[in-house]
Order: C-alpha cells, then sequence, then structure tokens
C-alpha cells in the first residue's frame, strides 16, 4: 500500500487508529503522540495525521488514552440524581456541568427514581466507566458499597443528603429551617389549621422538613392533627388526590404547607379545580418554573441549587486536586420568596 492509499475498511463501524497512521504514511506511535499533544512531533506530520483522521472520521479512545497516562484520569466524573426532568435536579446538574466545563470535564448523568438498588447500579456503572469523581443525590439509606471505590482513590460528593455508613463530602440545605420559616409565615396570617403535605419521611430531606414543620406547630402551641398530614410519593397525581381528601374533611386546612416541588405542583392543581386557590394558603418548599407568573403566584422555601451545585463541584475538584482535608458538610442557607399564595390570610386574601 502506497502513501496516502486509503487501506480497506473492516466489518468495525469506526475507523482505527492503524487506518489514520496508513493514510497519513506514517507509523501508529506517532498518530498515538498527536492526539496525546506530545508538544515534539514536527507540526507537518501533526497536520497530515489531523487530515487523515478527519478524512476518515476518526475520533481517539479518550478512556482507553487516559489509562495509558500516569494519572489514569478520564476527565469525566458521574452524577447521579433523583429525576434528571425534575426542576431541582436539572437546575442542580448544569451547575455541576457549568463548573466541570470551565475545567474540560464531561458529565455523566442518571436518575435513579429513589430507588437504592438503581442507585447501586448505577453508581457501579459509572465507576467501571472510569469516572473521576461521582456527585450523588443519594436514595437509599446505605452507602457503604462505595467504601472499596473510596479507598480506591474514587472522590465523591453527596448532594441535598449526606451519604449514610460512609464517611464523605456533602452539600445540604437546612431543610428543617426553612420548613419552620414556611409554618411560620402561615401561622402569622392567622391560620391555625395547617396540613403538612410531603414525601415519604424515609427521605432524609422528607424528615427533616417534616420535623420543622412539627416543631413550628410545637412552639406556637397548635395542637398536631394526624388527619391533616399527608405523606406520598412524590408526583403530582399523587398530592393531587390527597389534597382533595384534605379540603373535604369536616373541618378543612385553611392553609398548606407542601414540602416538595411535585407536590406543591399536585397542590395547586386540586386548589384551583376547587376554585380555592384564592381561599386556602400555599407554601411550598422548592421553587418551580412559572412559579412566579402564576394568580395568585405561588409562594415558596427557596433553595439556593445554583450554590448546592457550585459547592458541590468545587468540593470534588479539591479533592482530585489532593485536598485531603477531614470531609465536611456545607448548609446551604434556604429563602421565603413571597409571592401571594401564603399570603392569603385565614379569614381570606390579605391586603397589607
Amino acid at each position: 500500500m502506497t502513501q496516502g492509499e486509503m487501506p480497506p475498511r473492516s466489518t468495525r463501524s469506526r475507523p482505527t487508529m492503524r487506518e489514520v497512521a496508513a493514510l497519513a504514511g506514517v507509523a501508529i506511535k506517532t498518530v498515538s503522540r498527536v492526539f496525546n499533544g506530545v508538544p515534539t512531533v514536527d507540526p507537518a506530520i501533526v497536520a497530515r495525521v489531523r487530515e487523515a483522521a478527519d478524512q476518515l472520521g476518526y475520533r481517539p479512545n479518550l478512556t482507553a488514552s487516559s489509562l495509558r497516562r500516569g494519572d489514569g484520569r478520564t476527565a469525566t466524573i458521574g452524577m447521579i440524581v433523583e429525576d434528571a426532568a425534575n426542576p431541582f435536579s436539572a437546575a442542580l446538574t448544569r451547575t455541576v456541568e457549568n463548573v466541570a466545563r470551565e475545567r474540560g470535564v464531561l458529565v455523566l448523568v442518571g436518575s435513579v427514581d429513589e430507588n437504592p438498588s438503581r442507585e447501586r447500579e448505577l453508581a457501579q456503572a459509572l465507576v467501571d466507566r472510569r469516572v473521576d469523581g461521582l456527585v450523588i443525590v443519594p436514595a437509599g439509606r446505605d452507602q457503604s458499597y462505595l467504601i472499596t471505590e473510596q479507598r480506591s482513590g474514587t472522590c465523591m460528593v453527596f448532594v441535598d443528603r449526606e451519604a449514610n455508613l460512609l464517611d464523605a463530602d456533602a452539600v445540604v440545605s437546612n431543610n428543617r429551617q426553612g420548613a419552620v420559616t414556611a409554618v411560620n409565615h402561615l401561622i402569622t396570617g392567622g391560620h391555625r389549621r395547617i396540613a403538612y403535605l410531603g414525601d415519604r419521611v424515609s427521605i432524609p430531606t422528607a424528615a427533616r422538613r417534616f420535623e420543622g414543620y412539627r416543631h413550628a406547630l410545637e412552639v406556637a402551641h397548635i395542637p398536631y392533627d394526624e388527619e391533616i398530614v399527608h405523606q406520598v410519593p412524590a408526583g403530582e397525581k399523587a398530592a393531587v388526590a390527597a389534597t382533595e381528601r384534605l379540603l373535604e374533611l369536616p373541618d378543612p386546612p385553611t392553609a398548606l404547607f407542601t414540602s416538595q416541588n411535585l407536590v406543591t405542583i399536585g397542590a395547586l392543581r386540586a386548589l384551583r379545580d376547587l376554585g380555592l386557590q384564592n381561599t386556602v394558603a400555599q407554601v411550598g418548599f422548592d421553587d418551580f418554573p412559572l412559579a412566579d407568573i402564576l394568580s395568585p403566584g405561588i409562594s415558596v422555601i427557596a433553595q439556593d441549587v445554583e450554590a448546592m451545585g457550585r459547592a458541590a463541584a468545587e468540593m470534588l475538584f479539591q479533592r482530585l486536586d489532593g485536598d485531603e482535608s477531614p470531609t465536611r458538610t456545607v448548609t446551604v442557607p434556604t429563602r421565603l420568596i413571597e409571592r401571594g399564595s401564603g399570603e392569603i390570610a385565614a379569614e381570606g386574601p390579605r391586603h397589607d
């Protein structure tokens, strides 16, 4: 075969380094040096190799290349979230991606849908692909399955919830205080019959928010009533049904604290269907798109998702850069955003 002659293609779908070398008229080792960025390769040869690669549509195997490098890095990190379609997860992922992009690192993302088995499977799949680190929103109560990987050098940071049975960095919101703030705001509006709709208390964030709800009632000397407490799987349909049952009670609540964004949306849908959106007050935990343009706007306890994502990504890269300081948990404060629904007084709309 003469220089510049196209080699016969095999049955493989992807062109190989050998084919690039043959087309460029150089050794395979030279092609490898070009794509590994070795600076001593003659510029004319670099141009010839890259032209051949473009002609063939060749792309280097970055994972294989990284395994041959001294540091073994793949320039990828894995990210495990509850549900990539959820506004909270989507915003968190985007922020981590932005930080990773600044470092030339790719983020591989997967959803676990609050399934501990899926969390383990996805974490293992990402580790098997030699990601340099993991950002995890855990679903299960036991992350000890990652101890071996952690000892082997895989860096990891947990977000929204701390790891259990594993010593690892974490970034969380002040969930309990956020719930206290929400309920106190409703109490200030004259409400004493305040319902709670939230996710299952087996989920750490839901448990902290429920604790905050109960604490606020206790401090205000308002009796806790199980009849107006619904802990349902996060989702609009379940929240609609739960809200409808609450409002059909002989002594229905005058206000709702909905402690998860999908639950908030479901409760809002029920209120609007019943024509009670201007009568029953509502404060939700977690902001969501378009909450500010509804009538009334939905008052929420907003998490600073961008701050959480950036803190988690920066902590991970600090570990990858060699930080061996003791693990720590960063707690990001929440804030109340008043938009109208949470300012409906017990007697009706409040006009301050």
